[in-house]
Order: C-alpha cells, then structure tokens, then sequence
C-alpha cells in the first residue's frame, strides 16, 4: 500500500510500471517519497510562518494544507513530465523554472525556522533595540510637554523671585529705620523723632505690601505647581500608554530585521539546507538513469506519435485526392452541350420575368 502510495506521489504511469523489473519500480518509489516528504516539509515551514504572524493554530494549519497540497501537485507535474533525453543539458533546462521556483521557496521558507533556531539571539537584539526606543520614547514625549513645562517654571520662578525682591526692600527699610532710632544712620540723633515715623510708616506699608503680594503669589504659585504636577502626569501617562506599543515591538518583520544583523553564514547554510529540500525531487528524477519504465514509456509515446503522422498524412490525401476527382467531373459537366442548353434556357426564363416584373412596377407608379 505504501509502495503504491509512493508511485502514485512519483507521477508514473502505475499500470506501465508494473511490468517494469523491481528495480525501476524502487527507484519511482523512491521519486515519490521525496515528493512527498518535500511537501510535508513545506506544510511545517509554511504553518510555523503563518503562525509566527497570526499567532493563532488554525489558520496556521490550514495555509499549511494548501501550501503544502500546491507544492506536492507543482513536484509530481514537473517530475511527470520530465522525460529522459540524450542531453542532461535539454533535461537541466526543461526543470529549470522549478529550480528557480525553488529558490524563491527555500529563501521564504527558511526565515521563519531561522527565527525560531536563533530566537535567543533575536530576543536580545530586540531587547536592546526596545530599551533604545524607550528612550527615545521619552525623550520624544518630554519634547513635547518640555515647552508648557519650561513656562510653567518660569513663572514660578519669576513670582517666587517678585516675593523675594519685595522681602529685601522690607528688610532694607527695617535696617534703615531701626538705624535712625539708634542714631548710627541718617540725622545721627538718637530717638523716635520725625524722620523716624517717616522711615517706619514707609516701612510699615512696604510691609503691607509685601504681605498682599506674598498671598497672591504664593496662590498662583499653588496653582502653577498644581498644573506641573498635571502636566508631568500627562507626560507619564502618555510614556505609559505608548510602552506597549514598544514592547509588542516583536513581529515577523522585527525579528527579521533582527537576524539580519546577526552573524549570515548560519543563515546561508539553512538556507541552503532548505533549497536542497525543495530541489530534492527535481535533482532525484534529473540524476536517476534512464530505465526500462522511460523506454516504454518512449515507445508509447512515439507509437503515438506515428499514428497521428499516418493518420493526418492520409487525411490530406483523401482531400486532395477528393478535389482532384470533383475537378474532373465539373469539367466533364461542363462540356455536356445538353446541359448547356438547359441553363441557357433557365437563365432567359429568369432575365424574362425579371423585365415582366420591373414593367409591373413602372406601371403602378404611373
């Protein structure tokens, strides 16, 4: 049964191969196994590809199925229909769009088991490349808050620097008039005289003043600090809100882009691996030597061949010489003086009515 099913995967004619020695029918087995595993190779590459996408089995399998169905029907044609020939070179040509085919499928196919055998090595480069684009994330998203709160400080600043400065002329008007009371500056006269309730009354409202500015500034630095608090919420909202973003950052193409900036020659030799895969069958029946199935096989086919030769050749005969013979009869027709007389007549009878009924016509229209 195996041994059937293998000849049925090779392409042979089943029923001309069982007169063939065991031999010839071992190396079809052969042919076919390869065609077979070669698809079964191609279902596993093809589902862990789709499933390195969609992360989901079904639709894995599934494509699977088809790919693998597409690639085992594209072998057994191509390797069905390769015939052996005198020239390797004629053979070689007559399976190259496969081979090509191949190449394409082997560079394709062999990425996502890549990804997989050096997922280790991938992670890590992914992972610095996370790390730098968190970074950068965070730089990006302070730029973008920086301006609103850059002028937020300012004004802090600039009140907090308006309280400051209000402080020092209160203090300075305290040294100046507590200096006139000693009378170590100003008129140099100890005591509270004039000058002296001058001094302390310009001291007593700048004091004033001080306190109305330190309770507005002080309330609209509250709110100033109030709103940085929001603002570097924000910005940490939204450095939290964009990280998964980052750290979904692990798709076919990322891990991709990551194995290429591995070490390539790993790559080349899976790559290879998987392209002697997909050639396999095309370089078995290429390689094979030509045996008793390929020669009675041949013989049918040029069987074949000269029947269909003989049969168009007697085909143009039979029309050729069936014109010849109509030739020789419409001439001898043409010549009877009998018949000659007749179709003269039929022709006068015709012209004659035809007048007849034109004379008709003229008449109505008088």
């Amino acid at each position: 049964m195996l041994k059937s099913f293998f000849i049925l995967c090779s392409g042979a004619d089943k029923n001309l191969l069982e007169g063939c020695s065991e031999g010839e029918q071992t190396k079809y087995v052969g042919i076919g196994a390869t065609v077979f595993f070669t698809a079964v190779m191609a279902f596993l590459a093809s589902a862990y590809a789709l499933f390195t996408v969609f992360e989901s089995i079904y639709p894995a399998i599934a494509f699977g199925i088809v790919w693998s169905l597409l690639i085992f029907n594209l072998d057994r044609f191509i390797v069905s229909t390769i015939r052996k020939r005198e020239s390797f070179k004629s053979e070689l040509l007559q399976a190259s769009p496969r081979i090509v085919l191949a190449i394409i499928i082997a560079i394709v196919i062999s990425k996502p088991l890549e990804i997989k055998i050096f997922e280790k090595e991938i992670n890590t480069v992914l992972l610095k490349e996370k790390n730098a684009m968190a970074l950068n994330n965070k730089k990006e998203v302070a730029n973008y808050f920086k301006t609103d709160l850059d002028k937020n400080k300012a004004d802090i600043d600039s009140l907090k620097s308006e309280i400051s400065k209000k402080e020092k002329e209160v203090n300075a008007l305290y040294e100046t008039y507590i200096a006139e009371a000693e009378g170590t500056k100003g008129t140099m006269k100890l005591g509270k005289g004039p000058v002296f309730k001058e001094k302390i009354a310009k001291h007593n409202l700048a004091s004033a003043e001080l306190d109305t500015i330190r309770k507005n500034n002080l309330a609209k630095i509250a709110e100033k600090e109030l709103l940085n608090k929001q603002l570097q919420a924000d910005l940490d909202k939204k450095v939290t809100e964009t990280q998964p973003i980052i750290d979904g950052f692990d798709g076919l193409m990322a891990r991709i882009n990551a194995l290429s900036k591995l070490p390539s020659l790993p790559s080349v030799f899976i790559m290879l691996l998987f392209l002697a895969i997909e050639t396999s069958p095309i370089i078995a029946k290429l390689l094979s030597p030509k045996g008793e199935y390929d020669f009675k096989l041949e013989d049918l086919e040029t069987a074949l061949k000269t029947t269909l030769e003989q049969d168009k050749y007697q085909r143009s005969l039979l029309v050729k010489t069936s014109a010849e013979m109509h030739d020789k009869v419409y001439a001898d027709i043409a010549n009877d003086k009998q018949l000659y007389d007749l179709q003269r007549k039929n022709a006068s009878d015709l012209l004659e009515m035809q007048s007849n009924n034109f004379l008709e016509k003229q008449k109505k229209t008088l």
